[in-house]
């Protein structure tokens, strides 16, 4: 009986593991980025500042946040980033509760990114 329990623990907490919500910016790859709709949630003057290539710029702080998503099916995968990974954490949890099921935190941001890319050169 007891291996039973135990055996039925680690389905579940493996079954929890394999919904990632987030993922470290740097591990992601150009390849990868081809196949998903990316999307910086930074304000317009962050974001013509510097961005990654074919990222749609919605404005975490935009009052019609939501509304921006509509046009994007809920089974696309989404991408989120923004400077360091706050905004984009939040709007990850808001776009899981509006039924969005493929929704990937990139943490350390664009911030992370820059410097990853400046310590490849």
């Amino acid at each position: 009986m007891r291996s039973v329990i135990v055996l039925a623990f680690v389905l579940v907490f493996n079954m929890g593991c394999s919904q990632k919500k987030e993922k470290h910016i740097t591990e992601v790859s150009q390849n990868e980025l081809e196949n998903v709709v990316l999307v910086d949630v930074r304000t317009p003057e962050e974001y013509n500042a510097g961005h990654l290539d074919k990222a749609l710029n919605i404005n975490w702080y935009d009052e019609d946040f939501e509304a921006q998503f509509r046009t994007i099916d809920k089974q696309e995968t989404i991408y989120l980033y923004c400077k360091a990974g706050g905004r984009s954490q939040k709007a990850t949890e808001k776009l899981k509760a509006l039924g969005y099921s493929k929704v990937v935190n990139l943490a350390g941001g664009y911030d992370a990114w820059k410097a990853h890319i400046k310590s490849t050169d």
